[in-house]
């Protein structure tokens, strides 16, 4: 299914304010094609994209990081756990209510309780998988819409 296709008759109202994360050592592999265009895009058609950052460890290129960055997303390297960082920010700005959407694009089934407790403080949840390989139903099935990318 194409991004075009995903998004028929899931527009959101524009006032919607929208955070996606993305988990970079997870999402940023060889054997997917990941496009941030195509992540900012999925994102955008839920709302005002008001957090995009992509999360990534000291071993990362400098190629990503400049690609992410004049995408829009904010960089945030981290010299331990990226899921850590990853999962706080992302439950701290539901928390502190910033985000009336949750987008966490990722295959790790550890990210399941960020979008529970999104869910439960009533924000909308979206896990986008990079693929079919090894993606997380625990992922999938935790939030309200999943996509996987092709």
């Amino acid at each position: 299914m194409g991004l075009v296709e995903r998004l028929v008759g899931r527009g959101r109202d524009r006032g919607t304010r929208v955070g996606i994360f993305v988990d970079g050592p997870n999402v940023f592999r060889p054997e997917f094609d990941v496009d941030l265009d195509e992540l900012r895009d999925i994102a955008r058609e839920e709302g005002t994209v008001s957090v995009a950052r992509v999360y990534v460890d000291a071993n990362a290129g400098s190629g990503l990081i400049q690609a992410a960055e004049a995408r829009g997303f904010e960089v945030v390297t981290t010299s331990g756990d990226v899921d850590v960082k990853l999962a706080i920010e992302a439950v701290e700005a539901a928390v502190d209510e910033q985000i009336d959407t949750v987008i966490v694009v990722s295959r790790d089934t550890d990210f399941k309780p960020v979008l529970e407790i999104a869910a439960k403080r009533g924000l909308r949840t979206i896990a986008v998988a990079p693929g079919t390989h090894g993606r997380s139903d625990a992922l999938r099935n935790a939030a309200h819409h999943e996509i996987t990318l092709e």
